[in-house]
């Protein structure tokens, strides 16, 4: 993005701001309300500051023209310290999720003075050749296309289109309840304000692209392998995004990392999943 225009990134936190920070990334198109306020408050339960924020082009922070991204995908890694720095925090532990994840890895990568622990679910690892893991599950692929015939500025459609989604990434363990949902998505089209600008996060180069491409540009190849922040992994073995796979490919690719398999999870947070999540979390953190 351009430098003159800072975006506003709207932010909210849980818990005491005495206690250690956790900021929490999430990925494409999603808004911080994909990390469910009742997961949020478990977290700060467990004696952590919670900030969970709006990424750029979602939510109620600055969004731009849609097709035309003003910014890149570092753009969007510097926001996370810009949040940070908001708060007068100069270091946080930090939870990203799917394209989230790969942000969160770069932050910890571009400024690890500011990172006490690092925690990447549902996520693939950034800067390693990921081509010969299993991509994208077929039938995710088949829907994902539907997108291109979505109207995006059509809130039924679109709503239909991102519960459709929300079910097609949901892992095999648990029931998926199409009417929480429904009112889940239609809460965020509505706080948005619409998706269209949303679908910006696809144009970047460094994006979630669903896919077994590269990742991450010549600046970090080859650099996780240098990562000194302690680092935890959160994989669902029937995530349809990015299969368990890249899950222990990033864990491996770090000395010291350790790998939770959520067990027939998928490309989620299922509240059935939370204790486990938080648990693994928790005991992260106070390893540290």
């Amino acid at each position: 993005m351009t430098k003159a225009a800072e975006p506003e990134i709207a932010s909210q936190t849980f818990g005491d701001p005495a206690h250690p920070p956790m900021l929490l990334i999430m990925g494409a198109m999603a808004s911080m309300l994909w990390w469910p306020e009742a997961f949020c408050r478990k977290l700060a339960g467990n004696g952590r500051f919670v900030i969970r924020y709006d990424n750029r082009d979602t939510g109620r922070s600055t969004k731009y023209a849609p097709g035309k991204p003003p910014y890149t995908f570092d753009d969007m890694v510097d926001d996370a310290i810009r949040v940070l720095d908001n708060y007068g925090i100069a270091k946080a532990h930090v939870v990203g999720m799917s394209m989230g994840g790969m942000i969160a890895q770069l932050v910890a990568l571009k400024h690890p003075s500011r990172i006490l622990s690092l925690t990447a679910i549902s996520t693939s690892p950034i800067g390693i050749d990921t081509s010969h893991l299993p991509g994208t599950t077929e039938a995710y692929m088949k829907h994902s296309a539907e997108g291109a015939d979505v109207d995006w500025s059509d809130r039924a459609q679109v709503v239909d289109f991102i519960v459709k989604d929300a079910h097609a990434i949901a892992g095999t363990a648990h029931r998926f309840d199409h009417k929480r949902t429904r009112a889940f998505v239609e809460q965020d089209y509505d706080r948005s304000g619409g998706f269209l600008s949303a679908t910006n996060h696809f144009m970047l180069k460094t994006g979630e692209d669903r896919g077994g491409e590269d990742r991450g540009n010549e600046d970090w190849k080859g650099r996780l392998h240098d990562l000194k922040v302690p680092l935890l992994v959160i994989h669902g073995t029937a995530d349809p995004i990015f299969p368990v796979e890249h899950g222990a490919a990033l864990a491996e690719a770090v000395a010291g990392a350790r790998l939770v398999r959520i067990e027939g999870g998928g490309h989620e947070l299922h509240p059935d999943d939370w204790a486990v999540i938080v648990d693994a979390i928790a005991a992260h953190r106070q390893a540290r």
